[in-house]
């Protein structure tokens, strides 16, 4: 009992001080999840208050020193407005053709996913039959019933078109039969016996084995088309990710390059027109 009691102590220490290391482990990271996500809430505010000062600082009060001396004179802004106005006009007659190559580059994916999909699945079906054969074949060679041919090759004669069907299988086996010299109406009685039970009783003998090859046959079918279907359509799905992300990339370049454009040119007015009122106040 001493015993007992001594071992029962000793497990509840150790689960009690295995209970405190995760609570510790636990606390470690709560107080670092803690410490990140107030790192990002300061840098958040921080950010926040450098662009409240900056935006504050960019509405000032024009003097009499910036009316220019000249009115050919060009200004930053004015470079850039044209330049970025010559950006977008260069890409917006890049788009289309480039929309026209990633339709036929989609195109040309599908055609490519519809053909290698049809491939994927005659292949699956081969790799099928070769498994309800080996089904079969397996199945005859753990039944006692077929003892007389199991030092016969039996994959010389059962094929594709007869592992599955009753007649096909049952002839399987009488040609295999033949093919040792010997025939079902000889003095052979375990042949005559193999012979004697397919042909009155082929439910009982033939039918475990054609359920056995067609279990088979199905799932391979399956395995190996899912298999081969799940990596067709990954691979697709990289593709047109990649060239709809392009796409859309050189859109947004497009969109900007005209945001900016339109900034531009609207502060441009904007500081033009308060010159021309001072040159007018001026007069």
């Amino acid at each position: 009992m001493k015993e007992v009691m001594q071992q029962f102590d000793r497990q509840s220490s150790q689960r009690f001080l295995e209970y405190d290391e995760h609570m510790q482990e636990k606390r470690r990271k709560c107080k670092e999840q803690c410490d990140k996500d107030i790192q990002k809430i300061i840098l958040k505010d921080r950010i926040e208050k450098e662009l409240t000062e900056r935006l504050t600082t960019l509405e000032t009060n024009i003097g009499t020193n910036d009316i220019p001396t000249c009115v050919c004179e060009k200004s930053i802004a004015d470079k850039m407005e044209k330049t970025c106005l010559r950006c977008g006009q260069n890409l917006g007659g890049i788009v289309p053709g480039l929309g026209l190559i990633g339709g036929a580059a989609l195109y040309s994916i599908n055609a490519w996913e519809t053909l290698v999909t049809t491939s994927a699945i005659e292949f699956a079906a081969k790799e099928g039959i070769k498994a309800g054969i080996k089904g079969v074949i397996e199945a005859i060679m753990k039944n006692p019933f077929f003892t007389s041919i199991w030092h016969i090759k039996l994959s010389n004669f059962i094929k594709g078109p007869n592992y599955h069907t009753f007649d096909g299988l049952a002839e399987a086996v009488t040609t295999a039969i033949s093919s040792t010299g010997k025939t079902c109406q000889g003095n052979y009685i375990d042949i005559y016996q193999l012979c004697e039970g397919i042909s009155t009783n082929r439910d009982m003998w033939i039918s475990p084995v054609v359920e056995a090859g067609t279990k088979a046959s199905v799932s391979k079918t399956a395995t190996v088309q899912k298999a081969a279907l799940d990596t067709i359509e990954s691979t697709t799905a990289t593709c047109t990710t990649a060239i709809t992300a392009a796409v859309i990339a050189i859109l947004i370049i497009v969109l900007i390059m005209v945001i900016i454009y339109l900034i531009l040119r609207y502060r441009r007015k904007k500081k033009m027109k308060k010159k021309l009122q001072y040159i007018k106040l001026l007069k």
